[in-house]
């Protein structure tokens, strides 16, 4: 295969033995030929060939969409899996005809295929033009390939030190909130040509380009989300709210959809970006109704959507710090200087991940060592070698998004195996990853750095202890509810989590009726999601909270 020097578009390869069905995948793909190059063909040999060309040659593969023919020497589902060494990060997807599902052999294939991480999902073949289901999948697998790889000049640009902690909190900010934004390592003829042209050469902070050329210098959250992303951060409303929605996770965000929609004045208040920790999540698998998974940032924005639409306002870098309750009246005071006043107050903060005080740790947070999934680090991470330490799902999660970037991912795990901690889905794709080393009854010791990031982790093992030479550390070791702004007012038990329901009845409940399901030590005040005493640490349980403490606050509104 020749390539056309001048054709910089990335390319959208198909494959299938049959010509008529290769015409009509040709014909469909022909309306993404102004961004894309569109290459197909019947052989999937061909189309092996083809696509190791295209990596000699420095060509981006968006998508491979392979048929599979029982009758062909190479199926389409061992194609998919040798593209995943090709080109690791094109979206994947096996043709199958309309009720394929029906066939066990084409089933077990689809199942063995994508638990082991060598495809995406499946496709249906087009049939009737124009297929917009087909259109459907190649339009989601298009999104989530250019969300991760896209390059060049995006709405925002940042350029800060690459081991900037700031710089690190503002991309991650960014990125959390779905924001299109551009970086640039401040010492690289990019950064100083950008640094010089807003006025700032040199400048040790980290800076933020806006499009029209205005440079923030080290900005706030709150200054970088009213002039930088143009996101509401103050309240507009001084009038009586019905509920408050405090923290903007799974059970904040399905509480705001169903409080607007079914009437209620409804405000949500977000101290980072929606989401929560759910919203760092690379991948979820299984959230009812996204039969191919979903990352949680395309969860959060999907929902964040969907509650403005339906009237719900939401506050962002705001953090509520203070509630106060007078009489009938609950009233939250916001980081920002704000106060919200509200009938009833729903607590759906959920948690922040632990931090480690081992040595090292806390002097090389942000610059090598991150809490979370930190995702828009995930392209700096490109061959280099990445520790996750954790064994719960989101660490599982971490580590399979990492190892298609990293040229080597190890996870630190404290237990002595998976089995207790993890979903199963997710430990069968971890033990079919080649590049992601499993660490059973090993935990870090010491982070160790130069010239101001980390380098290396000493580790204690059943053998004893090493070290480990490391270049991005990300720890999940469990989390901490955020309710100290509560303390003196809401029951919560030893650890912090709030207590509710019949939970409370022995902590001064005032009223004669029993309190509701969701309902604190505090009448008219509810609490959803992680933060709760005793709650299913689970995206789906969290929204079912969410919606649930909707309804009783109908029912209190009605008792009160």
């Amino acid at each position: 295969m020749s390539r056309d020097v001048a054709d910089s578009r990335p390319v959208i390869l198909a494959v299938h033995p049959d010509a008529e069905a290769v015409a009509r995948i040709t014909s469909e793909l022909s309306r993404y030929e102004r961004d894309y190059r569109v290459v197909c063909g019947s052989s999937p040999e061909t189309a092996l060939s083809q696509l190791e060309t295209m990596r000699e040659e420095g060509v981006s593969v968006a998508i491979v969409l392979a048929a599979r023919c029982e009758a062909a020497r190479l199926k389409g589902e061992k194609l998919l899996e040798q593209v995943n060494s090709i080109h690791p990060h094109a979206k994947r997807g096996l043709l199958i005809e309309f009720g394929g599902w029906g066939d066990d052999d084409t089933t077990e294939a689809i199942r063995n295929a994508m638990a082991h991480g060598h495809m995406d999902y499946y496709v249906l073949e087009p049939w009737n033009p124009p297929d917009e289901l087909f259109h459907r999948t190649v339009s989601e697998f298009l999104h989530e390939w250019r969300r991760a790889n896209a390059e060049g000049r995006r709405e925002i640009t940042v350029v800060a030190d690459r081991w900037s902690s700031r710089g690190h909190e503002i991309r991650n900010l960014l990125t959390r909130n779905g924001v299109p934004h551009a970086f640039h390592v401040s010492d690289s003829d990019e950064g100083k040509r950008l640094l010089a042209e807003c006025g700032y050469p040199g400048c040790a902070e980290p800076v933020v380009v806006r499009p029209d050329g205005e440079a923030l210098v080290n900005p706030s959250n709150q200054e970088l989300a009213a002039s930088g992303y143009r996101v509401p951060t103050e309240v507009r409303d001084t009038g009586r709210y019905d509920v408050a929605v405090i923290g903007a996770g799974p059970a904040g965000l399905a509480a705001a959809v169903y409080g607007a929609s079914e009437g209620l004045r409804t405000v949500m208040v977000e101290r980072e970006a929606p989401g929560g920790q759910a919203g760092q999540s690379s991948r979820i698998e299984n959230y009812l109704g996204f039969p191919a998974g979903l990352s949680g940032s395309d969860l959060a924005r999907r929902a964040t959507d969907q509650a403005r639409r339906l009237g719900a306002e939401l506050l962002t870098v705001q953090d509520a710090i203070t509630l106060r309750v007078e009489g009938s009246g609950r009233f939250v005071e916001l980081s920002g200087g704000g106060t919200l006043s509200a009938n009833c107050v729903l607590i759906a903060s959920g948690v922040s991940y632990r931090q480690l005080d081992t040595p090292g740790f806390p002097e090389l947070t942000g610059a090598g060592i991150y809490y979370g999934a930190a995702l828009t680090e995930a392209r700096a991470c490109r061959d280099q070698h990445v520790v996750v330490i954790g064994g719960a799902n989101s660490a599982g999660q971490a580590a399979v998004y990492f190892s298609g970037y990293a040229g080597a991912v190890t996870m630190l795990v404290r237990g002595p195996s998976l089995e207790k901690s993890m979903s199963h889905y997710l430990i069968e794709q971890i033990a079919q990853l080649p590049n992601v080393d499993v660490r059973n009854s090993t935990q870090a010791i010491g982070a160790e750095g130069e010239d101001g990031h980390l380098r290396r982790l000493r580790v204690r093992g059943p053998d004893g202890e090493s070290v480990l030479d490391a270049d991005a550390c990300f720890v999940f070791i469990g989390a901490s509810p955020r309710t100290d702004w509560l303390d003196g007012v809401i029951a919560r038990d030893d650890r912090g989590f709030i207590l509710a329901g019949l939970d409370v009845r022995a902590d001064g409940w005032p009223l004669k009726r029993d309190p509701y399901l969701l309902e604190t030590s505090v009448p008219g005040v509810f609490v959803a999601g992680d933060v709760r005493a005793r709650s299913i640490k689970r995206v789906a349980s969290a929204v079912g909270e969410g919606s649930m403490a909707v309804s009783l606050v109908h029912q209190y509104l009605v008792d009160a």
